[in-house]
């Protein structure tokens, strides 16, 4: 049974694109085509019809709204699709970003106990349950910024128990999350550390 929802009242109705327009790269990036006091259209989830509330009683006469939403001059935009991040982790490691702003290297870094190595050993030690609320609270914190999709990447684990341990929490956030998410096991940190390391003293030598 199809299902149709007005948003109605939008001061701006942004990221509007011709159906013909597939991808924008480049300079095309920069512009953001938008709507002034617009209504939108959904047609269960999907868009049925956009344009100006002066127009609006057109798109109406063959479809019954079963619910709509009064904007009241608010903003709608298209939400963010976040594609790659690691929002499973233990802590923060801000320590590391002060020690790059001094112009330590990454080699120096590790050296020193941190890098990738150090976000292991912390998310190791910490349980299952803490991670899960840890990350929810990130979660949620993307949400109110906008992203409206979400990929999520283990790696951080380093052994099978570990990867797991964050397989896990990531089903838990699917199964509360209001946006969906991705989950993707990501098992190269390690090869990434060494590389990285690898890299750095061919450089210095």
């Amino acid at each position: 049974m199809k299902s149709y929802t007005l948003i109605s009242n939008i001061k701006m109705l942004a990221g509007i694109l011709d159906k013909n327009i597939l991808l924008k790269k480049g300079a095309e990036m920069g512009v953001l085509n938008s709507i002034e006091n617009a209504y939108l259209i959904i047609e269960n989830d999907c868009i049925f019809g956009f344009g100006k509330m002066e127009n609006l009683n057109e798109s109406l006469q063959n479809i019954k709204i079963s619910h709509e939403i009064n904007a009241n001059n608010g903003m709608v935009l298209p939400a963010f699709v976040d594609s790659h991040t690691h929002l499973v982790f233990a802590n923060w490691r801000e320590e590391e970003f002060e020690m790059r702003i001094k112009g330590k290297s990454y080699e120096e870094i590790a050296t020193a106990g941190g890098g990738i190595l150090n976000s292991a050993k912390k998310l190791q030690s910490m349980s299952e349950e803490e991670l899960f609320i840890k990350a929810l609270e990130r979660l949620n914190q993307v949400i109110k910024q906008g992203t409206g999709a979400i990929e999520i990447k283990s790696g951080y684990g380093l052994t099978v128990h570990d990867e797991i341990k964050m397989l896990r929490v990531i089903a838990q956030l699917k199964s509360v999350s209001p946006i969906p998410i991705k989950a993707v096991s990501y098992t190269h940190l390690r090869a990434h550390e060494t590389g990285r390391n690898l890299v750095c003293r061919l450089l210095l030598e």
